[in-house]
C-alpha cells in the first residue's frame, strides 16, 4: 500500500477520533504518531522532533508569559478600567470585547479571555444583565485578536515557522498585522452592532446578590447521626423551614425514591436531592441539622481502594498519604465543632467552571479526592445551561461545566488553580505589585524588540523572557510550570510529525492536485476561498493548531501547482484555522463559556456564521492586497 494511502488512513481514523470526542485530543494525536512510526511514515528517530520544534517552544513561551501578566498585575489594572463603563450593554460589550481583542494579540487567546470572564460575570450581575449577551462576543473577540501578531494564537506561530522551513524566512512579529488588525477590526463592529442581537438569552438574570442562577442546582444533603430531621417525613420538614424547599428525590441504600412518592420518615444516612440556593442550604443546616453530602460520599472510599493507591505509589509517597489521612481526620473533627455551634465563617461558596486543560476533565470527584485532597465539598454542577440531576458521585466532569464549590476562603485560590477551575465569582482585582508590573512589560517589550530586529527568533527571544520572568520574581517557578497547556503541547509536538508525513509521502500533492483539476477553469481566487472554507470547517470540529499544521502543506502545494507565491496561500490557513466560531468543541475560548452563558451546541452558528462570512469577505481581498499572488 502506498505511502499516501496510509497517511490518509491515518489522519481519517485521527479526524474521526477528533471530532467523536471520546478521548483527548492530545491522546489522539499521540495516537496519530505512534501510528504513523509503526507504518515506517515517521523515521523512528525524528518520532519525537516536534516536541523541540520551534512553534512548540514558542507556544509554551507565550504561555508562561501570559500567565506573568496576570500574576503582576497588568491585566487586572485594564479590566478595573473595563468595569467603569456603566449599564449601558452597548458600553459593556464595546469595553469588554474590545479589551479582549486588544490583549489577545499578546498573549495567549485563552488567557486572555479566563482573566476577563470574571469581570463580564461581574458586570451581569451589577447591572443586572444576562451573561449570554456578554459572554459569546467575549469568546469571540479573543479569537478574532488571535490574529493580530505572530504570538497571538498558536496557528500563526505554526504558519510562520512553516513557511520559515520551506522559503528559509519565517514570518515576523507583525506580518499578521495588516491583515490580522482588519479583519479584527471588521469583527468587532460587526459583533457590536449586529452580533451580539443574534446569540439566545439562555441564562437567567444575574443579581448582585448572587454569584448566578444557583437555583439551576441540585443539591445533595445528607442526614447525619446528630440531625433533627430524622424521624420526620417531608412534611415534617416542610412544616419545620416554613417554607416549601422542591425534595427531588430521596436516596437510600443507593435506591432512589421520588420526593412526592415518598411518605415514610427520614432515617440517619438518608440522602436528599434538594432544588435550592446557597440561602436555602442555610436554613436546611440550621433549622434540619442537614449537611453536604458530597463529603460523606467521597470519605467512602474502600479498604480495597485504599490499599490499591498504597500499593502503586512510590516509598516517597507514603507520608503524603498518611498525611491526607490525618488531614482528613481533622477536617471530620471540625466539622463535628462546627454542627456544635463553632463560627463557620471562613467557608464559602464560590462558582467555576471547569477549563479545557482541568485535571477533573472525564474524572469524579471520588476519583479526584475533591475533600481530603483540596478542602474543598462540591456542592452542584450545571451543564449547558441546566442542572444535572445525577447523583454528583457519578458525574464526570467535562469542559465547560459550572461547579458550585464550598471550602475555606484561605485554601481556595490555590485549590482552584491547581485544578484547573475559573472563578466566576465576584473577585477583588489583585493589582499586583507596581515594580513586578513595569517589570513584566519591560521583559515583554525587550522580547518583541529582539524579535523586530532579527536579534534573536522569536522561539529564543520568547523563551528568555519567560526565564527572566521567572528568575526576576514577576512568576513563581510553580506557576511557570502550571501555565504551560500540557495537551496543546502534546497535540503540536504529536502532530507537527504527521503533517510533515502528509507532505513527504505525496498526500498534501495529491490533495492539491485534486483540488487544482477541479479548479482549473477557475481562477486563483477561487481556489483561495475554497481553502479558506475547508480550513474554517475543520477548525469548527478540530484543535486550531491540528487544522494549521493538516493544512500547511496542502496549501504550499497548491501555492506550487499554480506557481504563484505561497504567502497568500499560508495567510489564508492561519486566518482560517483560527475563525472557529461554529460550534463549542473548535477552539477552547467557545467551551470556556459554554457552562457560565447557558449556550447550547447549536447557538454558536448563529452569530458565528455570518461573522465567519464578514471574516472571510475582508481576510481574502486584505491577503491579496498585503501578500499578492
Amino acid at each position: 500500500m502506498a505511502d499516501s494511502t496510509l497517511v490518509f488512513i491515518v489522519l481519517g481514523l485521527t479526524l474521526t477520533a477528533f471530532v467523536w470526542g471520546r478521548f483527548r485530543y492530545d491522546l489522539v494525536a499521540l495516537a496519530a504518531l505512534l501510528g504513523s512510526v509503526l507504518l515506517g511514515l515517521v523515521p523512528a528517530q525524528e518520532a519525537f522532533l516536534g516536541f523541540g520544534h520551534p512553534a512548540v517552544i514558542t507556544v509554551a513561551a507565550v504561555l508562561v508569559i501570559s500567565r506573568g501578566f496576570e500574576r503582576s498585575g497588568v491585566v487586572d489594572v485594564i479590566a478595573e478600567q473595563v468595569l467603569k463603563v456603566g449599564e449601558r450593554l452597548f458600553l459593556q460589550l464595546a469595553a469588554l470585547t474590545g479589551t479582549v481583542v486588544v490583549l489577545s494579540g499578546f498573549m495567549n487567546n485563552v488567557g486572555a479571555l479566563a482573566l476577563l470572564l470574571p469581570v463580564a460575570m461581574r458586570l451581569a450581575r451589577e447591572h443586572d444583565t444576562s451573561p449570554s449577551l456578554l459572554l459569546m462576543p467575549l469568546a469571540f473577540g479573543s479569537l478574532l485578536g488571535g490574529l493580530t501578531t505572530l504570538i497571538g494564537t498558536p496557528p500563526n506561530i505554526i504558519i510562520a515557522s512553516y513557511r520559515g522551513s520551506v522559503t528559509g524566512d519565517a514570518f515576523g512579529m507583525f506580518s499578521f498585522s495588516p491583515v490580522g488588525v482588519s479583519v479584527a477590526l471588521a469583527g468587532l463592529v460587526f459583533i457590536l452592532l449586529l452580533g451580539w442581537r443574534l446569540v439566545p438569552q439562555r441564562a437567567g438574570k444575574a443579581s448582585t446578590e448572587e454569584m448566578f442562577d444557583t437555583a439551576n442546582y441540585l443539591v445533595e444533603l445528607k442526614v447525619g447521626e446528630e440531625a433533627k430531621a430524622i424521624g420526620w417525613t417531608l412534611r415534617d420538614l416542610h412544616a419545620a423551614l416554613e417554607e416549601t424547599i422542591p425534595v427531588l428525590a430521596v436516596v437510600r441504600d443507593e435506591k432512589r425514591r421520588a420526593g412526592h412518592a415518598f411518605h415514610g420518615s427520614l432515617r440517619e444516612g438518608d440522602i436528599l436531592l434538594v432544588e435550592a440556593g446557597p440561602e436555602e442550604m442555610k436554613l436546611l443546616e440550621d433549622k434540619a441539622g442537614l449537611s453536604l453530602g458530597a463529603e460523606a460520599e467521597e470519605d467512602e472510599v474502600s479498604a480495597d481502594e485504599t490499599a490499591t493507591r498504597e500499593s502503586d505509589a512510590e516509598p516517597v509517597q507514603e507520608n503524603p498519604v498518611r498525611q491526607n489521612r490525618k488531614e482528613s481526620k481533622e477536617k471530620k473533627a471540625k466539622k463535628k465543632e462546627k454542627k456544635k455551634g463553632v463560627d463557620t465563617e471562613g467557608l464559602e461558596l464560590v462558582e467555576v467552571v471547569v477549563r479545557t486543560d482541568s485535571m477533573m476533565v472525564n474524572r469524579t470527584v471520588t476519583q479526584l479526592r475533591l475533600h481530603n485532597q483540596f478542602g474543598l465539598h462540591l456542592v452542584a454542577v450545571a451543564r449547558d445551561g441546566g442542572r444535572l440531576k445525577q447523583r454528583l458521585r457519578e458525574i464526570r466532569f467535562r469542559p465547560g461545566d459550572v461547579l458550585l464549590l464550598q471550602g475555606g476562603e484561605s485554601e481556595l485560590a490555590e485549590s482552584l488553580a491547581t485544578l484547573g477551575c475559573l472563578p466566576l465569582a465576584s473577585r477583588d482585582l489583585t493589582l499586583g505589585q507596581p515594580r513586578l508590573l513595569l517589570v513584566s512589560l519591560a521583559i515583554f517589550a525587550a522580547a518583541i524588540l529582539a524579535i523586530l530586529f532579527d536579534l534573536l527568533p522569536a522561539a529564543v527571544a520568547l523563551s528568555t523572557a519567560a526565564l527572566l520572568s521567572l528568575l526576576v520574581g514577576v512568576l513563581p517557578l510553580r506557576d511557570g510550570y502550571q501555565a504551560i497547556d500540557g495537551p496543546v503541547i502534546v497535540l503540536l509536538g504529536a502532530m507537527i510529525p504527521v503533517g510533515q508525513a502528509l507532505e513527504t509521502s505525496g498526500g498534501a500533492e495529491l490533495i492539491a492536485e485534486s483540488l487544482l483539476h477541479m479548479g482549473r477553469d477557475w481562477p486563483v481566487v477561487a481556489t483561495l476561498v475554497g481553502l479558506f472554507v475547508i480550513t474554517m470547517m475543520l477548525s469548527d470540529v478540530i484543535n486550531n493548531a491540528a487544522a494549521a499544521v493538516l493544512m500547511a502543506p496542502i496549501a504550499a502545494s497548491l501555492a506550487s501547482g499554480f506557481e504563484v507565491s505561497i504567502d497568500p496561500f499560508l495567510m489564508v490557513v492561519a486566518v482560517g484555522a483560527s475563525c472557529a466560531f461554529l460550534t463549542p468543541i473548535g477552539h477552547q475560548s467557545n467551551t470556556l463559556v459554554m457552562g457560565p452563558g447557558g449556550y447550547r451546541f447549536g447557538d454558536y452558528w448563529r452569530m458565528g456564521l455570518p461573522l465567519e462570512l464578514v471574516v472571510m469577505a475582508v481576510a481574502v481581498p486584505m491577503i491579496l492586497l498585503v501578500w499578492p499572488l
